[in-house]
């Protein structure tokens, strides 16, 4: 009996000494991102090539309608949790087949009107933005903000209606 509960002691202390280091770890280092530094590269050149706005201008043009058409690239699901009221899903996979109907094709597209896009943290709208601007788009906006910031602060999020 004795040594059964050495043994249990034992076990437990080992896998306390395995598991809490590992936990203190995870609650003071930020989460890695899941691809590679080139990713994060890729996507700060871009925006050296774009025109992009920060979520404070990004909100004043929203309440004074001067966004345009407003793009939400993110995936459906994303979406589906919430969306800057006005904002259209076209994921970022999509956009050069799906902005087309969106504007109004097979009628003429005015290649100049205003597109403001967002995403969840700014990246995925910067690489849209760029593939619209290689379409010919010449009045395209990336919002260089996270929408989980958006959220924070308050700012208006719809539902889409079922």
């Amino acid at each position: 009996m004795k040594a059964q509960r050495t043994t249990l002691l034992a076990t437990f202390l080992l896998s306390a000494g395995l598991v809490l280091p590992a936990f203190a770890l995870a609650q003071k280092a930020p989460p890695a991102p899941n691809y590679p530094p080139v990713v994060g590269k890729l996507v700060a050149d871009t925006k050296k090539q774009i025109k992009t706005i920060k979520m404070d201008e990004f909100r004043a043009a929203l309440d004074k309608k001067e966004l345009g058409k407003l793009i939400d690239v993110r995936q459906e699901d994303e979406y589906a949790d919430g969306f800057v009221p006005g904002a259209v899903n076209i994921p970022r996979g999509l956009i050069e087949f799906r902005i087309w109907k969106a504007l109004g094709f097979p009628n003429a597209v005015d290649m100049n009107q205003r597109l403001t896009l967002y995403c969840a943290t700014g990246g995925r709208c910067a690489l849209a933005t760029k593939s619209l601007q290689d379409l010919g788009f010449t009045n395209v906006v990336s919002a260089d903000m996270k929408f989980e910031d958006w959220e924070k602060a308050g700012h208006p999020v719809e539902k889409p209606k079922k």
